[in-house]
């Protein structure tokens, strides 16, 4: 017989599997909730050097005294650290592991890394020595995962229930034997509501990303809920059947594409015009000679974008297309390469943003004065410097299909990466969103919390709605209303930089 080990998120215990590990009783499999050292009614025992390598070996003894041969390993949030290390130490008796919406592992980085309470990270920089790390009150568990779908009492049982974390388990790397020694069979449950969707995985698969080619595997499998990150509490029956049809190797299964799916021609029929390559920097100006500087739009890329995919997205056909674009317009056209190849990365990306704004305003062809940022998916995140503190040269800052808040499946994004805290801050700056119906929901709503935002303090926001449309629409939808939505925001953009 099967017997599932269900390990939990960071502050919660065995408790918190009450409901699912009944279900799966009855279905006639073993349930063994796992509550860790420190985290319940063996609190008492956590010390200060209660460590990640602790609660391995908490794994690992339970397994070693379960009765059952094979184990479904269920790691749920910081759960799957110690889950895949007591893995590595017991593969023999490990039929499956399971990633409880939570991302990869790495060996070598700490179970922190993974963590999306950006709160945490920001006070372990100011104090890495930290004691135990207080439990979220009731309005704060958000900051480890959507609460969408747990109801009220659940809740209030989960702040009443929930203990210190011990901080070594957090910050102590995960240490794990060599790659091809470790459990092939895995599975993927998502959860949607909070961030994170197979469709998203697949997207991120036709980009080329390297980490997720070794899940292209017919022994990893992926399941979806239509949930928040506490499946457990929200919908324990659903999630007791996904767990059983995971243990019997069903599931949706990633497939490698042949060839990124990106077309070959910008939606809009512009001619492709000389450009001139600086660094990451790349400038498509304007025709003609001309006595006045021109004024200039810098489009910023979303991502992140693994670091080994090529073209790079200064090469792809859709920043290829603004960039002639805007100078067939008479304004010159901006494109760069920055470095946002991981959540991790939004700060140097910022850092690269900057400096090719500083190289553009520098360019004797450039009105220094009149400069428009447009922000694209993911890179909508790195408008919240420019919103927290507007230059006077900044004329207007656009985005289109943008994440406007790092959804917590993201994990570590530095706290300053929020546009929509950092909106009320914005003033007058002329803003212009182009907002796609077709959206996924988690992107959706930090656009509807931006929009929100931005209404309460005033924010001068232009938006171009398109109903039909879905996020990377230059790729996906090259119909007459994503060709009219393009026109639409660039003029919105045009006529806010050429205004005296």
């Amino acid at each position: 017989m099967i017997a599932f080990v269900l390990v939990s998120e960071a502050h919660t215990g065995g408790w918190i599997w009450r409901e699912t590990a009944d279900r799966l009783r009855a279905a006639g499999f073993g349930a063994h909730p796992v509550t860790l050292t420190g985290l319940g009614h063996r609190r008492h025992l956590a010390g200060p050097d209660t460590d990640l390598a602790t609660h391995v070996e908490d794994v690992v003894q339970l397994i070693d005294h379960l009765p059952e041969e094979q184990v479904v390993l269920v790691g749920h949030g910081y759960g799957i650290h110690p889950a895949v290390g007591a893995a590595d130490r017991r593969r023999e008796r490990i039929a499956r592991v399971v990633y409880l919406d939570v991302g990869l592992p790495r060996d070598g980085a700490p179970a922190l890394a993974l963590v999306p309470d950006h709160t945490l990270h920001d006070r372990l920089r100011e104090d890495p020595q930290a004691g135990p790390i207080p439990a979220p009150a009731l309005d704060q568990w958000s900051r480890w995962g959507s609460t969408a779908g747990v109801p009220l009492p659940a809740l209030e049982r989960l702040t009443r229930l929930a203990a210190p974390q011990p901080v070594r388990t957090l910050t102590q790397p995960l240490r794990l034997g060599a790659p091809d020694q470790r459990i092939p069979a895995t599975t993927g449950v998502l959860c949607s509501a909070n961030g994170s969707t197979i469709a998203m995985l697949e997207t991120r698969l036709g980009f080329g990303d390297p980490q997720l080619r070794a899940l292209v595997d017919p022994r990893v499998t992926f399941f979806e809920l239509d949930t928040g990150h506490w499946p457990m509490l929200s919908c324990p029956g659903e999630l007791a059947d996904t767990l059983r049809r995971a243990a019997a190797d069903e599931g949706h299964r990633l497939t490698l594409p042949a060839e990124p799916d990106r077309p070959a021609e910008f939606l809009l029929p512009v001619p492709e015009r000389p450009r001139e390559r600086i660094g990451r920097v790349d400038l498509y100006p304007p025709d003609g000679a001309s006595a006045e500087p021109h004024p200039a739009v810098v489009f910023v890329h979303g991502g992140p974008v693994p670091e080994s995919m090529r073209p790079t997205p200064r090469d792809w056909p859709t920043f290829i297309g603004y960039g002639s674009y805007a100078a067939s317009l008479g304004v010159v056209g901006v494109t760069l390469d920055h470095r946002l190849h991981e959540p991790a990365d939004f700060g140097r990306a910022a850092q690269d943003v900057a400096e090719a704004v500083e190289l553009v305003r520098a360019d004797p062809r450039v009105d220094p004065d009149r400069i428009a940022l447009w922000a694209f998916s993911g890179g909508g995140l790195l408008t919240a410097d420019w919103l927290a503190a507007p230059p006077p040269w900044l004329r207007c800052l656009a985005a289109s299909y943008p994440v406007l808040a790092p959804p917590p499946s993201w994990g570590a994004v530095d706290s300053r990466f929020r546009p929509v805290q950092a909106v009320v801050k914005a003033g007058r700056l002329p803003l212009v969103l182009t907002r796609v119906g077709l959206e996924d929901p988690a992107f959706a709503a930090t656009v509807g919390e931006f929009l929100a935002a931005a209404e309460q303090c005033g924010a001068d926001v232009e938006l171009v709605d398109l109903p039909g449309t879905r996020h990377g629409f230059e790729t996906t939808d090259h119909t007459e209303e994503a060709r009219e939505g393009v026109r639409r925001a660039m003029a919105a953009v045009l006529a806010r930089l050429t205004e005296s």
